[in-house]
């Protein structure tokens, strides 16, 4: 009977302790989050008055501000991004299920002649448009909820990409001065991109248009908005409808692979660089024994094509063709790029061969 109450009165004592410790710790966490609040706060007059001498008028800036919060979610999930080591193999499957090869060719059939009045006014194909719209949002379905002026406050309160979330704040401002949607109503993911294409700010500025001509860039619920805009940012990046994306290719035996763009090459700039150091004419790459994945010839037509591995060396070979690097101004992922060139081959009628 002792020990057991030695063992009461060790577990009774032990719990005061832990109780303590426990008050304690959620004192402490209290106290951070006070003190995190009243800093953002601090911050947000920061970003107020910088945003005054900017040339943004008061009433504009308190209406923007009026409900913003911190968001410790959207730090979470920039600081938690997924490192999931994939392949294409593994990838494709599951952004291209067949349900959503499905619904890319029916809203395609559904949004036909709007597509193929944006085509004929900016030279894109309308699959490559359907198939953009279908991976970055599911077709308008998911957009983000966050409210954007709070999202890119927050980021930028966050410190990491300060000075690029800062530049997309005073974007967003921007945007809502010219009156193309209300502060209310700008909503978007955790990081800022906004509307049925997921433009950032900046973008939005630079290649939203006005696709149906009554006087605003709606890209959240504007359909003519949101396929012009797309299909402009294309456009502007150096889109030819006379071309597809690239191909799956098989590479003979013994290849010399330094002839592909290095994986590594850090940065938009530098893989353009790499690009045009190695692109060669279909002819080229045929003489040097590259053949489409069924194993037959390659084109007979007389354009260049840069040789890509998405996964190295020992991953699938592609020739990508000059709107390749468009969709990579897009965003700069061979994967995301794969995606939207597949998801634009299954669109089309018959699949691409």
């Amino acid at each position: 009977m002792r020990y057991i109450k030695s063992v009461k009165t060790i577990s009774f004592s032990l719990c005061l302790a832990l109780f303590s410790q426990v008050t304690l710790a959620a004192d402490d966490k209290t106290a951070t989050t006070l003190d995190a609040k009243a800093s953002f706060e601090q911050y947000i007059v920061k970003l107020k008055q910088e945003a005054i001498s900017r040339g943004f008028e008061q009433t504009l800036i308190d209406e923007s501000f009026a409900n913003v919060v911190f968001h410790q979610r959207a730090v979470k999930a920039d600081r938690n991004q997924p490192e999931t080591v994939e392949t294409l193999d593994t990838y494709l499957p599951k952004r291209l299920p067949d349900w959503k090869i499905k619904r890319a060719r029916a809203k395609y059939k559904e949004h036909e002649a709007l597509l193929i009045k944006v085509a004929a006014e900016y030279g894109v194909q309308p699959r490559f448009i359907v198939a953009l719209w279908g991976l970055e949002t599911n077709f308008g379905k998911i957009m983000g909820n966050y409210n954007v002026i709070s999202a890119l406050s927050t980021m930028a309160y966050e410190g990491r990409r300060e000075a690029f979330f800062k530049k997309q704040l005073w974007a967003a401002l921007q945007i809502l001065k010219e009156g193309h949607i209300d502060s209310a109503n700008m909503k978007g993911s955790w990081a800022g991109a906004m509307g049925q294409n997921q433009f950032m700010p900046t973008s939005f500025v630079g290649y939203a248009v006005d696709g149906d001509g009554d006087g605003k860039k709606d890209i959240w619920g504007n359909q003519a908005d949101v396929f012009a805009s797309m299909a402009n940012y294309l456009k502007k990046e150096g889109w030819n409808d006379q071309l597809t994306w690239g191909r799956q290719v098989k590479l003979p035996s013994g290849f010399d692979t330094s002839l592909a763009i290095p994986n590594n090459t850090g940065g938009r700039k530098n893989w353009l660089k790499a690009w045009a150091k190695t692109e060669k004419t279909l002819a080229q790459w045929q003489a040097l024994g590259v053949r489409r994945s069924d194993g037959t010839n390659l084109p007979k037509v007389d354009i260049k094509a840069a040789l890509v591995f998405p996964d190295g060396a020992k991953g699938r070979a592609y020739l990508a063709y000059n709107n390749y690097k468009s969709l990579m101004h897009w965003n700069l992922s061979y994967y995301f790029v794969s995606s939207v060139g597949h998801l634009s081959d299954h669109i089309k009628f018959p699949p691409i061969q």
